[in-house]
C-alpha cells in the first residue's frame, strides 16, 4: 500500500480572529508555528520519511510545511506548490468576522455556505477580485470569485495525477487547508456528499492514510489521537 500523510496548516492570524480567510494570504500565529513544530516532531517519532511534499501557494500552508519538514529532519524533501490545494475561495465573505457575517446574512445561511457541499457564498467584488487576479502567483490561473466545496473537489481533479506520480516514488506529505483537505479526504474515503458537512480537519495533526491499488484510503488515523477528529465511514 502507498502512504499519504495529510496535514492542515497551523493556526493563522485570521483563524485567531475568527475571520473567513479563503485565498487571503495571511501568516501563522505563534501558536500556529508551535503546532507545525509539534506536527513535525510527530512525523519524526513515527519515522515517516517522505519522497515528496505538496502544498498550496498560500503562506500559512507553505510555512507549516517548512517547519514540519525541518522538525522531522527532512528539509531536503522536494516540494511542489499548486493553487489547486488552496483553501476554498470564500468570495464576498473573505475577511469578514464569522459572527458578524451570521448577523448580516443569518446564521442558517452562513452555516449552509460554510458546511454545504454545493452552496457558494456571494461572489467577491470586482476590485478585490482584480487585485487577486493580478497576484503573480496566479498568472494564467482562472481565479474564481467564489467556490463551493464541490468546486474545490473539481479543481483538485487535474492535480490528482501529479499526486499519484509522487506516491509511486514513496510516501507523500500534503500540507493544505481545512476545505481543500476535506475535499481530498472525501474523495479518498469515497464519501457521499451528504457525509461531507460533518467532516472536520483539525489544525496540524498529521492524518496517515494507507492507499490501496484503487486509491481508496484504508483505516486512516491521526498521529495525535488526543486531538483526533472522527472520520466518517463510506456510505
Amino acid at each position: 500500500m502507498r502512504r499519504l500523510i495529510l496535514l492542515r496548516h497551523g493556526e493563522s492570524q485570521w483563524n485567531a480572529t475568527n475571520r473567513f480567510t479563503g485565498w487571503a494570504d495571511v501568516d501563522l500565529t505563534a501558536a500556529g508555528e508551535a503546532q507545525a513544530l509539534d506536527a513535525g516532531r510527530l512525523l519524526a517519532a513515527h519515522d515517516l520519511r517522505f519522497a515528496a511534499a505538496f502544498t498550496s501557494v498560500l503562506t500559512r500552508a507553505i510555512r507549516t510545511l517548512w517547519i514540519a519538514l525541518h522538525a522531522s529532519s527532512q528539509a531536503f524533501v522536494p516540494e511542489h506548490k499548486t493553487w489547486r490545494l488552496n483553501e476554498r475561495h470564500y468570495g464576498g465573505l473573505t475577511g469578514l468576522d464569522k459572527t458578524e457575517a451570521a448577523k448580516r446574512f443569518g446564521a442558517e445561511q452562513v452555516a449552509r455556505w460554510r458546511r454545504g457541499y454545493a452552496d457558494r457564498p456571494p461572489p467577491m467584488d470586482d476590485p478585490e477580485h482584480a487585485r487577486l487576479q493580478a497576484d503573480r502567483r496566479y498568472r494564467d490561473t482562472p481565479v474564481p470569485r467564489t467556490e463551493s466545496l464541490k468546486d474545490v473537489v473539481a479543481r483538485l481533479g487535474p492535480w490528482r495525477a501529479e499526486l499519484d506520480r509522487g506516491l509511486e516514488a514513496g510516501p507523500v506529505l500534503v500540507v493544505a487547508h481545512g476545505n481543500s483537505l476535506r475535499a481530498l479526504v472525501s474523495q479518498l474515503l469515497r464519501l457521499d456528499p451528504a457525509q461531507v458537512p460533518g467532516l472536520e480537519i483539525p489544525f496540524a495533526n498529521p492524518l496517515l492514510m494507507e492507499l490501496d491499488a484503487d486509491g481508496r484510503a484504508r483505516e486512516p488515523r491521526y498521529l495525535d489521537a488526543t486531538r483526533a477528529a472522527e472520520l466518517p465511514h463510506p456510505a
